[in-house]
């Protein structure tokens, strides 16, 4: 590994890449850092302290949301647009599902797309922020239309000014660049979450309750470590399907066997957002009308994150999401098509409906080992202090984990494949 990056520093355009990528990412935190005018955020962070709702928010945006800087939206509306967009896509818009099968050019159709609807999404998901956070915080120093509008529209830049900084990381810096922004929020604030848990849990108030302050600390690190490695492992995991070539593709005598691998957790972290947005939906909705208090206090206490009966709500949507989009990710019936184009097949099943139902069959059996690891760690940060006598600002494990180990992991790929590529210019050269 530390040869690896060495390495990485040797070759210059591989250098100048990972620079301008830190260039990048430095501009993002100083955004940041940079409050929206005619807000107080100390009355903001106050209310956030104990609110689970915006939690997947706050999370995307590196905390940028409990400062309202201008950044606070982060890239989330982009990513809810593009979700709308695939989802639409899978034949249910004929338009836009003709457009994912005309290569490049389909692909940069379906971005402009996602583009003008994240502008339309952002304009609605910052006014209705200032307004429920103005509602239930007093954030607003001067509430008026005239004020909405102008936050709106200064949140709503900023998060195309982030889409911009994420396109010139990918173009010209390393990794996608929009995963890239997440990452980067998301590890900014680890070393705040290990100083407030170090505060937490060692009371300096006698000898004894330091050193079993101390010892619950490094467990809790170690915790840490173990969810981190096991979340490696499930990212990693695939169900390897043997493919073989038919005999008119085979040089003669040769029996040309490899696999067609299946991911245990093809949806990623989508599930998780999935379910907490249709968990927070109601008592979002029903925060706008004064008249409707009663169902918001409803919503928000049975939809509340840290306790039995809105947990379990959360668990199961988490596991229903991830077989939804699952299917929606791997098309058993393409994959078996292609096969049937490349004159490969599965031993032993016969090529056309049977090779597709038993990838179905496959993709099912392993997703419920993906869903229920999925479930496990997004549930984790609200089950421990249930189980313990943890307070409920210690976190392990949760959403985070999971989006920074897969960023790492494909930017890690990313790099090595850049570096075996001058690698094999220089032997050619």
């Amino acid at each position: 590994m530390i040869k690896t990056f060495i390495n990485l520093f040797k070759q210059k355009d591989i250098r100048n890449k990972i620079l301008f990528t830190l260039a990048m990412l430095f501009i993002f935190r100083l955004g940041a850092g940079i409050p929206v005018p005619m807000v107080d955020t100390q009355a903001l962070l106050a209310g956030l302290e104990d609110n689970s709702v915006l939690g997947i928010m706050n999370l995307l945006g590196g905390g940028a949301l409990q400062r309202f800087s201008v950044f606070a939206m982060g890239v989330g509306p982009y990513i809810t647009a593009s979700i709308i967009v695939q989802l639409l896509s899978m034949d249910v818009v004929p338009a836009l599902t003709e457009m994912t099968k005309n290569g490049h050019q389909g692909k940069r159709q379906l971005d402009k797309i996602t583009r003008y609807a994240t502008v339309f999404l952002g304009l609605f998901q910052a006014y209705t922020l200032t307004y429920a956070f103005n509602v239930n915080y007093g954030i607003l120093t001067n509430p008026s239309i005239a004020t909405y509008l102008y936050i709106s529209v200064v949140l709503t830049a900023g998060t195309m000014f982030l889409l911009w900084v994420g396109d010139r990381i990918s173009q010209f810096g390393i990794g996608n660049g929009i995963s890239i922004i997440i990452f980067a929020g998301i590890v900014t604030r680890i070393p705040f979450d290990f100083q407030n848990m170090f505060k937490t849990l060692v009371d300096t108030s006698s000898n004894s309750a330091m050193f079993s302050g101390i010892m619950n600390y490094l467990m809790f690190v170690g915790l840490y470590l173990l969810i981190i490695v096991l979340v490696i492992f499930m990212q990693q995991a695939v169900r390897k399907i043997p493919i073989q070539y038919t005999s008119s593709n085979l040089r003669k005598g040769k029996n040309d066997v490899t696999f067609l691998p299946l991911k245990i957790n093809s949806a990623n972290v989508i599930p998780v957002i999935f379910a907490s947005a249709i968990m927070t939906a109601p008592a979002t909705a029903f925060s706008f009308f004064s008249e409707t208090q009663g169902l918001y206090t409803f919503f928000k206490d049975v939809f509340n994150f840290q306790k039995p009966l809105g947990l379990s709500i959360y668990a199961i949507l988490v596991i229903l999401f991830t077989f939804f989009y699952t299917n929606l990710q791997v098309d058993s019936q393409k994959i078996s098509d292609d096969l049937g184009k490349s004159g490969t097949y599965i031993p032993g099943i016969r090529p056309g409906s049977e090779t597709k139902e038993y990838l179905s069959k496959v993709l099912n059996r392993i997703t419920v080992l993906g869903a229920l690891f999925l479930t496990f760690i997004a549930t984790l940060p609200y089950l421990l202090p249930m189980l313990t006598n943890l307070p409920n600002t210690v976190a392990v494990g949760g959403t985070g984990i999971i989006i920074v180990v897969g960023v790492a992991l494909e930017t890690m790929k990313d790099l090595e494949g850049k570096l075996t590529q001058k690698a094999y210019r220089g032997f050619v050269n």
